[in-house]
């Protein structure tokens, strides 16, 4: 091996990626929230660039829907003042019990004790302090602590301050009125929880000496028991999903556009720069230049955004008509790579564009990727989409003997003899839990 020192001459072939080619990239994968958050910062940097937002104010469903439900409120308001007092108020979980604490014979201590666990309760209404180092901190008897927690679990809502789902059920259950089939279900929640909950429920009957349908009865039962009792005091705001892309029908014709209102207005700030341009100093002409530069690039980006956009989903409607003139059920296997070729781009462009946008067709709003599908073999040598095999698999399903649940095997040999899809045990299984559906074992009633 020659190993000597020298001087050498080389020429490779090598991918730089600069630093506006990697602001073009991302500028595609942006979602409209994100694009909208990017040019604004983009003209805190740059004088030369203004964003006008006033053209995306008018769209803000949530604002619209608000001024109605107030307009609303105020007209019921006027009919009945007397029983709408406080109806808008929005009363917290921790306001809720602290309300009922008035009500409690509580020792100082017990209240203080108190006041640490309401504000320490999760917004499901789980609590896990630590009673130990309760005792330890506020240098009380564990008996003290024990009766704090004894007088928040008597609270509303029912199941409130319990460590674990087993301790909020039981808590429930105790609240009930007391007969045989409230004792049985306090014995199986109490010393049986994990049999009941993997539905061992054989072996649990034998154990317990009774019929299966006696436990089949009690889940019946706990099925109307609330596993978060504090989530009927969060107030979430509604979503709202505003497409990127929207797709209109005329009998058999089909048409697509691009839904920009969201994405605010981009203009070149001439004003700024006529008034600087003529400066004399070179590092002021030298930063003008950068600038203009910089708000050309963004221009053209976005010009390419919304082309290449509007190019993926007309590809998209091309390869899948069936989707969009007969119905949802009808999409076929396609995949980011065969749109790619077709178009002549990379895969991971389409990636990019597809990520987290959304369009918008007759039959309802989709998520872009969501019409890319991996493919199922069938006997006729062709192919169908995961997604109709999981439609199958959730209307057989849906349709069984719940007495008798139809295995992931059965499962198998139907869509194959009716569908004529071929498919795995496995592949089935995967498919079934990607549908939050559960084995045949745990369907199975005894009733």
């Amino acid at each position: 091996m020659d190993l000597k020192a020298g001087l050498w001459q080389k020429q490779t072939l090598k991918l730089a990626m600069t630093q506006e080619l990697t602001q073009a990239i991302a500028l595609l994968q942006y979602s409209a929230q994100e694009l909208a958050a990017f040019l604004e910062a983009k003209s805190m940097e740059n004088p030369l660039m203004q964003v006008d937002f006033k053209n995306i104010s008018h769209f803000d469903a949530s604002m619209d829907r608000t001024r109605k439900t107030r307009k609303k409120t105020f007209e019921r308001d006027q009919k009945n003042l007397i029983e709408q007092i406080g109806a808008g108020a929005d009363e917290t979980l921790e306001d809720y019990l602290f309300s009922q604490l008035n009500l409690l014979k509580a020792t100082p201590e017990e209240k203080m004790i108190l006041h640490e666990l309401i504000e320490n309760i999760d917004e499901n209404g789980y609590l896990t302090l630590d009673r130990e180092n309760l005792v330890k901190r506020y240098n009380v008897e564990n008996e003290i602590v024990e009766s704090a927690f004894f007088k928040l679990q008597s609270l509303d809502p029912a199941g409130i301050g319990s460590k674990d789902l087993r301790e909020c059920l039981l808590l429930q259950l105790t609240r009930q009125k007391r007969t045989p089939e409230n004792e049985l279900a306090i014995t199986i929640i109490r010393d049986h929880f994990m049999l009941f909950a993997e539905k061992k429920w054989k072996a649990l009957a034998k154990m317990l000496n009774i019929d299966v349908k006696e436990i089949q009865k009690v889940h019946d039962d706990i099925q109307q028991l609330n596993p978060k009792p504090g989530a009927a005091f969060q107030r979430e705001k509604s979503a709202y999903i505003v497409p990127d892309v929207v797709v209109k029908r005329e009998g058999e014709e089909l048409s697509v556009s691009v839904f920009d209102a969201l994405i605010p207005r981009v203009s070149f700030n001439e004003g700024y720069f006529r008034q600087l341009s003529g400066h004399k100093d070179p590092e002021v002409n030298k930063y003008l230049q950068e600038k203009q530069g910089d708000y050309q690039w963004i221009q053209r980006s976005l010009v390419q955004r919304k082309e290449t956009l509007l190019k993926v989903s007309m590809k998209i409607i091309e390869k899948q008509q069936d989707f969009f003139l007969i119905g949802p059920a009808h999409l076929k296997p396609m995949t980011m790579r065969e749109v790619a070729d077709e178009l002549e781009i990379h895969e991971s462009t389409v990636s990019r564009t597809v990520r987290e946008k959304y369009m918008q067709t007759p039959a309802g709003t989709y998520e872009l990727k969501s019409f890319f599908t991996s493919a199922v073999q069938t006997t006729e040598n062709d192919q169908a989409s995961s997604q109709k095999v999981k439609a199958a698999i959730e209307h057989y399903i849906k349709e069984e003997d719940k007495k008798k649940p139809i295995s992931d095997q059965k499962l198998v040999e139907m869509l194959e003899e009716q569908e004529g899809m071929v498919l795995s045990r496995r592949t089935v299984a995967k498919y079934r839990d990607q549908l939050g559906i559960p084995s045949s074992s745990k369907r199975k009633r005894f009733d």
